[in-house]
């Protein structure tokens, strides 16, 4: 996948380009559904399937104060794009002078003269331009107008609700990782560097990877039942997240055990895949009661695992 850093100093130009425009936070079902159609229609005119993301996430720049913690970070992102078949990715700034273009400059500009786009397929609650003014009855007219064709892709709702960042972003605040495969058609996970720790959990028996997870959002305190993934190889592992009030009570931490491993990751990424929250985080009232806890909770893992 070809990624274009700026779409606004672009010359780069790709045949028959289908394209879609959005955050695409999370690659949940719901997007997923707009890059099967994305590819499909690709296929069926030989064409380039490619994305337009905004970067940073909107809201960051009109209120970066209640700005949502996201759910795939960058390079998760673009990989999942490439495994669902996206084979150019252009990244559009949000900035002031994204915020202030019209609607019809983002169509002339972005769409027509940049992409050179022979279809836009976009999602239910697709808006563009500034304050939002441009919605998928002014895109469709503009297809028309220009030459380009224009589809609308239908929300995805399971078991009563529609997926979406938001749903997922509160599901993963609250813990309930459990069944968020049935969303994202694979389990949450965090994405980051392993940075150094201070070795408690090696004193403790336990020795943790701790993972720097930027401004992705943080799953509710507790240990989870995880995967750890580095440099393609899976391995088990107890993951608490929090501040572990027991032996340090400081800002919250993503600490993970790997179990049977007794190497050194050093700087790597990583990244976590949950499955299960096993319990809330508690202050135990001794060193020896937690190292106790942890025990039973890395052979409630083991077996959860079966490993």
């Amino acid at each position: 996948m070809r990624v274009i850093p700026d779409v606004r100093s672009t010359m780069e130009q790709y045949p028959r380009m289908v394209l879609t425009v959005g955050c695409f936070d999370g690659v949940h079902l719901g997007h997923q559904q707009i890059l099967n159609a994305l590819v499909e229609q690709s296929r069926a005119i030989d064409g380039t399937p490619a994305v337009m993301t905004l970067e940073p996430h909107p809201r960051r720049y009109f209120a970066p104060e209640n700005a949502p913690n996201i759910l795939t970070p960058n390079s998760m992102k673009y990989r999942l794009l490439e495994k669902h078949g996206v084979e150019a990715l252009y990244i559009l700034p949000f900035d002031e002078e994204t915020a202030n273009m019209s609607p019809q400059n983002f169509v002339e500009t972005m769409l027509v003269a940049k992409c050179q786009a022979t279809m836009v397929i976009v999602g239910h609650d697709f808006a563009f331009g500034h304050n939002a003014a441009g919605d998928y009855e002014y895109l469709n007219n503009a297809g028309k107008h220009y030459g380009f064709e224009t589809r609308q892709i239908p929300p995805l709702i399971i078991g009563g609700q529609r997926v979406s960042s938001t749903l997922l972003r509160e599901r993963v605040i609250q813990g309930e990782v459990e069944h968020l495969d049935q969303f994202l058609g694979r389990p949450f996970s965090l994405c980051g560097r392993v940075v150094p720790g201070r070795g408690i959990g090696r004193a403790l028996g336990f020795p943790t990877a701790n993972l720097d997870i930027g401004d992705c959002v943080a799953p509710a305190h507790g240990v989870y039942a995880a995967k750890a993934v580095v440099e393609g190889v899976a391995r088990v592992a107890a993951v608490n997240i929090g501040i572990a009030p027991t032996i340090r009570d400081t800002h919250p931490l993503v600490e993970a055990h790997l179990l049977d491993f007794a190497g050194a990751l050093g700087d790597v990424e990583m990244e976590l895949f949950l499955y299960k929250r096993l319990r809330p985080e508690k202050k135990f009232v001794s060193r020896d009661a937690l190292i106790a806890a942890i025990a039973a909770d890395v052979q409630y893992i083991r077996n959860y695992f079966g490993v």
